[in-house]
């Protein structure tokens, strides 16, 4: 059997959203910090990333995670994150897939009944507490960096839509904040076209008229994905909202996105709905859940900022060995 590449994964999902990561056959690009890592593997090794994402052998539905040896040697490894529009610096999802694959496969020695495993990412150094019971990942919680709010209630002219009232905030990536009842829209798969569409147009109007930029990290800049989301509303005692995350290149998460999850915990807070300790429930287009909570207070420069912890699930659902044979016509796969 001829092949030109040889990568082997193993492949999870985590509440819905899939994610492999990459446990063999690409090897590592040095560099002082992840940061500076991921721009190295975007402008020399963007064909591993295209290769693994686009169609034949990918689709836009799913994210690859590359695990690398830490930057920050306080960390148990590293990873970068392949998205099908791009690389990203942080996701939510990932980090639960990643931190079960690398205890369930052992790369990471599995403590009972938690294990604490320190990532080394792109947006800064992230703890997970992994619940593990008879070697399997039960949950995982992991603490991500701080989330704060850009703008409140920020009106954007929308293209066919008129004036749309959003909030900005970053929580490991930059989203935007629309209200379902503003658009005419439901949080629902049926309208799963219709969210993709408003996402997308969103995006465009806001990138036309303000450009969010992270104020310790300049090259975290522009609007990553859109929020739009149902009203907040107790349910058995917590905070729960439900809400459609639309994702480049324009598709649905199917998780309710762990960054998009720490950004609103930010919105929430200073529109002081939601305080230190309290938690709330955050649920998919396909009514999967995350949990989140804010365990206390800091600052990002200028900005008040929020320190989130998600919790989640993830399972493996598979092993695949992918080869790129030296005839095959597309090495770097296609987007249709």
């Amino acid at each position: 059997m001829h092949s030109r590449r040889n990568i082997s994964l193993v492949s999870s999902h985590c509440e819905g959203e899939a994610g492999d990561v990459i446990v063999g056959g690409v090897l590592d690009l040095p560099a002082k910090t992840m940061h500076e890592k991921l721009v190295r593997y975007m402008t020399e090794q963007d064909d591993l990333r295209r290769l693994l994402l686009h169609e034949p052998r990918g689709r836009p539905e799913m994210s690859v995670m590359l695990v690398v040896p830490p930057c920050d040697p306080r960390a148990d490894a590293g990873f970068l994150i392949m998205a099908p529009g791009d690389w990203v610096p942080m996701s939510g999802s990932n980090t639960i897939c990643t931190t079960t694959v690398l205890l369930e496969t052992g790369m990471v020695p599995m403590q009972e009944p938690s294990t604490l495993v320190r990532l080394d990412t792109a947006a800064g150094l992230i703890t997970a507490n992994a619940e593990c019971v008879n070697g399997k990942c039960k949950s995982v919680s992991f603490d991500n960096v701080p989330a704060f709010v850009y703008a409140i209630d920020k009106q954007i002219n929308v293209p066919g839509l008129g004036n749309v009232a959003v909030d900005i905030a970053y929580g490991g990536q930059w989203y935007v904040i629309a209200q379902a009842k503003d658009l005419n829209t439901e949080v629902k798969p049926s309208s799963g076209a219709e969210l993709i569409d408003f996402g997308k147009r969103l995006k465009e109007a806001v990138l036309a008229q303000c450009m969010p930029t992270h104020p310790a990290n300049p090259a975290i800049c522009g609007i990553n994905n859109i929020i739009i989301s149902e009203p907040l509303v107790n349910h058995n005692g917590m905070e729960s909202v439900k809400h459609a995350v639309i994702v480049t290149p324009g598709r649905l998460d199917r998780s309710p996105c762990g960054t998009g999850s720490s950004a609103r915990l930010a919105v929430l807070h200073a529109r002081g709905q939601l305080g230190v300790g309290e938690k709330a429930t955050f649920r998919s287009v396909i009514d999967t859940e995350f949990i989140g909570h804010i365990r206390d207070l800091t600052k990002v420069q200028d900005f008040d900022a929020v320190l989130p912890t998600i919790q989640g699930r993830a399972w493996i659902t598979g092993e695949r060995q992918l080869r790129l044979d030296p005839t095959d016509p597309f090495p770097t796969g296609f987007v249709i």
